[in-house]
């Protein structure tokens, strides 16, 4: 029944909008092309920050910052329970989205995905958020300067995030 409902939500969402905008005499076609010229202007105004964001990925990448890194930390890190394998995800994962899900991809591969060490990656990619891709894109994208109390807030959640990963994940697998 639900796959019934969701194949047919679709069409009639596409179809049910351009009749609501006939109804209340919008011209659907010049309003479209208004939105599209809206977001070429912002993925002008964002592409700088997004260039900046993923060059700065790939060098700590390929430099084994990364890996250097965490290291370091995974004395730490193993107090809590997270494999220091998973490590480099947790730092990653505010920055890049696709830079982390090479990370999980990796992981996966390696270690097997009935894994712990995958199983964790998994929960930790699917419950952090990229946070400084947002702030920076969409932030950007509205001109906002300012960021200092969303960066904390967004670390913060990304640190709850990642604790919540790792104790959920050992109490389930």
């Amino acid at each position: 029944m639900l796959k019934s409902i969701s194949e047919f939500i679709i069409p009639a969402i596409m179809f049910l909008i351009p009749v609501y905008g006939l109804i209340n005499h919008v011209k659907i076609y010049e309003v479209f092309l208004d939105g599209a010229k809206e977001g070429i202007n912002t993925i002008i105004k964002i592409f700088p920050a997004l260039l900046a964001m993923l060059v700065a990925v790939g060098v700590l990448r390929a430099s084994g910052t990364l890996d250097i890194f965490a290291k370091w930390i995974s004395p730490l890190t193993a107090t809590i329970g997270m494999p220091s394998d998973v490590v480099p995800l947790a730092l990653i994962r505010p920055l890049s989205g696709s830079g982390a899900l090479g990370i999980v991809t990796e992981l996966i591969k390696s270690h097997g995905p009935d894994s712990f060490t995958a199983r964790l990656a998994s929960v930790m990619y699917g419950s952090t958020e990229t946070t400084f891709y947002v702030l920076s894109v969409y932030f950007g994208s509205v001109g906002v300067k300012k960021m200092r109390h969303s960066i904390i807030a967004g670390i913060a959640a990304d640190i709850a995030a990642i604790l919540s990963s790792v104790f959920y994940s050992r109490l389930f697998f």
